[in-house]
C-alpha cells in the first residue's frame, strides 16, 4: 500500500513537472530560446545532410539550374510545399512563443523556418543534374509562410489551417519506383493518393455562439490517373494516361480549439491538426461528376 502511495505521488510530481515544461513561458526565457535556436539548427541541418546523403550523392552534379516542372502532377506537389512551408513555419513561431519570444521574433525567426529550409533543399536541387531549382516550389514556399504570417499579423490566431490527407491507389502498385513500394514512400510519392485542404474554422469567423468552437469546413484538392507527371511524359512512355483534378467540401475539426487545461493536451492536438478528420465529403471533378462519400480519407 505504501508502494502505491510512494509511486503515485512521484508520478504526479512527474506529470506536474512535465506540464509545467510545456507551459509557455509569460516573458522571455533565454535558456529556453537558446534551446530552441540550437535545437533547430541541430534538427533541420542533421535532415538536410541525410537528405543529401541518401537522396543525392547518388546523382551526377552539375552547375546551378533552374527546371521547369509547373506542369508536372496537377501541381500537387507545390501544394505540399505550401502545406510543409506553412506547418514548419507554425511549428517555429510556436516553439518561439513557448521560450516567451516575442510576436515580431516568432513571425521574423520562427515563422520563417519552412521557407528557409526549403529554399535550401532548392538549392540542392539547382545543383543536381537530375533535377533543377524549381520557381513554382519557391512561390509555393513563400506563399505557405505568407499564410501563418499573415493571419497572426491579421487576427492574432490561425483561422485557415492547411491540411492533409492520403489512402493508398492502384496507382503505385503499377508504377512503384516513382509512386512507391511501401506505405512510407507511397506517402510522399503518390499523388494520386494525396489531398490537400484549406480547413476554415467557422467560429472564428462568424463569433457566433452556437457554432461550436471546434467545428471547420474543409475545402479540398487532388487528382487522379496520373502514373507520369502529366500526360505527354506518358505518351512517351507509351502510355495514355487522362489526368483529371478533384475537388472536395467536406467538415473537418481544429483541434487546438478544443478547450482543455492540459498543455500536453494542446501540444498533442497542435501536431495532429496538420491531418484532415475522417468525415463525410462531397466530391467533384470532371470525369465523376458530383459523388458522396459517407467518410473521406
Amino acid at each position: 500500500m505504501c508502494f502505491i502511495f510512494l509511486f503515485g505521488s512521484v508520478f504526479s510530481h512527474a506529470q506536474s513537472s512535465f506540464e509545467s515544461f510545456l507551459t509557455p513561458s509569460d516573458s522571455l526565457n533565454k535558456p529556453r530560446k537558446s534551446s530552441v535556436y540550437i535545437g533547430e539548427s541541430v534538427v533541420l541541418g542533421a535532415t538536410l545532410i541525410g537528405l543529401n546523403q541518401i537522396w543525392y550523392k547518388d546523382y551526377p552534379q552539375s552547375n546551378f539550374h533552374f527546371f521547369n516542372d509547373n506542369d508536372q502532377w496537377l501541381q500537387i506537389d507545390k501544394v505540399g510545399h505550401f502545406y510543409s512551408s506553412y506547418h514548419l513555419g507554425r511549428a517555429g513561431a510556436e516553439l518561439l512563443q513557448w521560450s516567451g519570444a516575442s510576436q515580431k521574433e516568432q513571425l521574423i525567426y520562427g515563422a520563417t523556418v519552412g521557407f528557409g529550409f526549403l529554399t535550401v533543399v532548392e538549392v540542392f536541387d539547382g545543383f543536381s543534374q537530375e533535377w533543377g531549382a524549381s520557381t513554382g516550389d519557391i512561390i509555393a514556399n513563400a506563399t505557405g509562410t505568407a499564410l501563418y504570417v499573415s493571419q497572426e499579423l491579421l487576427w492574432k490566431e490561425q483561422r485557415i489551417t492547411p491540411k492533409f490527407s492520403f489512402h493508398q491507389t492502384k496507382f503505385a502498385q503499377q508504377r512503384p519506383e516513382t509512386l512507391g513500394k511501401s506505405l512510407n514512400e507511397q506517402l510522399l510519392k503518390d499523388y494520386n493518393g494525396q489531398t490537400y485542404w484549406l480547413s476554415f474554422n467557422i467560429h472564428s469567423f462568424t463569433k457566433d455562439s452556437f457554432v461550436p468552437k471546434w467545428l471547420n469546413l474543409a475545402i479540398g484538392y487532388g487528382g487522379e490517373n496520373m502514373l507520369y507527371g502529366s500526360n505527354s511524359d506518358a505518351l512517351k512512355n507509351g502510355i495514355f494516361q487522362q489526368e483529371y483534378r478533384q475537388f472536395y467540401l467536406s467538415l473537418d475539426i481544429d483541434l487546438t480549439k478544443i478547450d482543455t487545461k492540459s498543455h500536453f493536451l494542446k501540444s498533442l492536438f497542435a501536431v495532429f491538426n496538420t491531418i484532415k478528420i475522417p468525415a463525410p465529403t462531397l466530391q467533384y471533378d470532371d470525369y465523376n461528376g458530383v459523388k458522396a462519400h459517407f467518410i473521406y480519407f
